[in-house]
């Protein structure tokens, strides 16, 4: 070989869904561990049915600021992506962490934001898990009063599996918060109907379903 000859630059290989994990993804991981065996104790349950194979929604209600990491801990197989409103990255620093360091998908809540919707649905199509709140607020009045119709219509389109999560309440110092992890929503049924308002407003009205009788199963243990 010349020695004005180079050798061709290696190509990388993609890294896998499974395995990609940010630093600053992996010590918020690390964080939580930490809280959730001390300061803010959480008890998981059914942890088991976040063993399945992505891409899939890890939906859960929302209680605080400290949900997605309760979230992230008992997800060891993948890195979940968040779905967050914009006004989360108004700071430009916050903005890097959490769209760079926490790859999470910012969307605009007030108008019909097109281009994070195509985003959620290149995750799912990538092989990503896609973690959603689909109450949109931390101030509601019951459990799932209101289903965002977007994470009902990512599932549709997606055709992937939901994972639901019961988050009993908000995170109390040196209170044993406990969390259930459901079983995955079949959707397929739903799916073959076609896309439409109905179908659309169907699993948003068994979103809703699931999350009532989870919170019902709780109360009797």
């Amino acid at each position: 070989m010349s020695t004005q000859e180079k050798k061709a630059p290696k190509e990388k290989k993609p890294v896998s869904p499974e395995k990609e994990r940010t630093f600053i993804y992996t010590l918020a991981r690390f964080v939580a561990a930490i809280g959730n065996h001390t300061l803010f104790p959480v008890r998981y349950h059914n942890r088991e049915n976040f063993d399945l194979q992505g891409p899939y929604i890890a939906m859960s209600n929302h209680n605080s600021a400290m949900d997605p990491l309760i979230l992230a801990y008992p997800c060891k197989k993948y890195e979940i992506r968040f779905v967050g409103k914009k006004e989360l990255v108004k700071n430009p620093f916050i903005g890097w962490l959490l769209n760079k360091g926490l790859h999470m998908i910012t969307v605009d809540r007030h108008n019909s934001d097109m281009a994070a919707m195509r985003l959620c649905a290149k995750t799912l199509r990538d092989g990503y898990v896609l973690g959603i709140f689909p109450e949109g607020t931390r101030h509601h009045d019951d459990l799932m009063q209101e289903v965002e119709t977007g994470a009902a219509v990512l599932a549709l389109r997606a055709k992937v599996p939901i994972v639901p999560v019961y988050i009993e309440s908000k995170p109390k110092l040196f209170r044993i918060n406990h969390v259930y992890i459901g079983k995955p929503m079949d959707i397929t049924d739903l799916a073959a109907q076609g896309f439409n308002t109905d179908v659309v407003e169907a699993l948003c009205s068994r979103i809703r379903d699931t999350f009532l009788a989870m919170r019902e199963e709780s109360r009797k243990k």
